[in-house]
């Protein structure tokens, strides 16, 4: 949804003009965030499934994300505008607005920003190939690490048979997940009450029933799969909304998260390794590194 979000009036008043065009000896990112707090700085970062345009969406959240951690080349694994819903109802608030802004200051900053479109923003895929306002858009991308390995990068929606060949059904369920995420925010505020942290009934939910894990396993084989068979060290993908980082036969594979339910990048240092990074719903937003028993939280090169 390239005209939805890069060409946003409010966010082009923010930004001011673009750049032309990225240039080709990039120098690293030198960006300060906006509104104090410490920087962290990392080789390259991986969001996917923000869905801006959604109630769902933790939007304040991921700011504070993008504003308080650099990099030098930032992927955006799909999903990161949703059209599905915007189509049917429009929701843009200015939290949303400022997420694409803090992806375009990166880009003024020095920052490779690489967008691979999703299912749900699948009409900016007809820009492939393109450079939108300093934005590389590409169908799939293979990043070299640090340490040499590379890793094929894509959403994932290829691999979900559900979306290749029955998208009235995808559609049913995405109404279904909404539901789920609403009363996320239910659940959220009671817990504020209370002073408990944020805690994602959904993603709760999902782990517990066990077609959404035999789904989740049978994606995450296949995705490897396809990484193998192109020679392949690894894997970086979304979809799911499930992070993970682990060994699938002879392939590295890694999902980012999302920022609906768990808030979570996946992060490089200078020598390679990759770690989850899970934005926690604090005052100060610092990350905390366990999510998850099979995440694996840090892998070192």
């Amino acid at each position: 949804m390239a005209e939805i979000s890069w060409f946003d009036p409010q966010v082009r008043r923010l930004r001011g003009n673009p750049p032309s065009a990225i240039a080709a000896d990039r120098k690293p990112a030198r960006s300060r965030p906006r509104g104090g707090g410490r920087v962290r700085s990392h080789r390259t970062i991986f969001i996917s499934d923000t869905h801006l345009g959604t109630r769902g969406c933790k939007a304040e959240m991921l700011a504070d994300f993008l504003a308080k951690n650099r990099c030098d080349t930032l992927y955006l694994v799909g999903d990161i505008v949703d059209g599905w819903r915007l189509q049917w109802k429009w929701f843009w608030p200015e939290a949303h607005a400022r997420v694409i802004s803090e992806i375009l200051h990166k880009v003024d900053a020095g920052t490779r920003v690489i967008f691979v479109p999703g299912n749900h923003d699948e009409a900016a895929r007809r820009f492939c190939g393109r450079n939108i306002m300093g934005v590389e858009v590409m169908r799939e991308a293979v990043h070299e690490g640090a340490d040499g390995r590379r890793f094929l990068v894509i959403h994932g929606d290829q691999f979900d048979g559900v979306i290749a060949y029955a998208k009235w059904l995808a559609l049913l369920g995405d109404w279904a997940y909404t539901l789920a995420l609403q009363l996320n925010g239910v659940c959220h505020f009671v817990r504020r009450q209370f002073g408990l942290k944020y805690w994602s009934l959904s993603a709760y939910l999902k782990q517990k029933v066990k077609n959404a894990v035999e789904y989740i396993c049978r994606f995450e084989d296949a995705v490897a799969r396809e990484a193998h068979s192109r020679g392949l060290d690894g894997v970086v993908c979304g979809h799911i909304h499930h992070a993970a980082i682990r060994k699938i036969g002879p392939v590295l594979y890694l999902n980012d998260g999302d920022w609906v339910e768990s808030c979570t990048a996946l992060v490089e240092d200078a020598r390679g390794n990759l770690e989850i990074l899970h934005w926690a719903a604090s005052a100060d937003a610092q990350p905390v590194s366990a999510i998850q028993e099979d995440t694996a939280v840090a892998v070192p090169a």
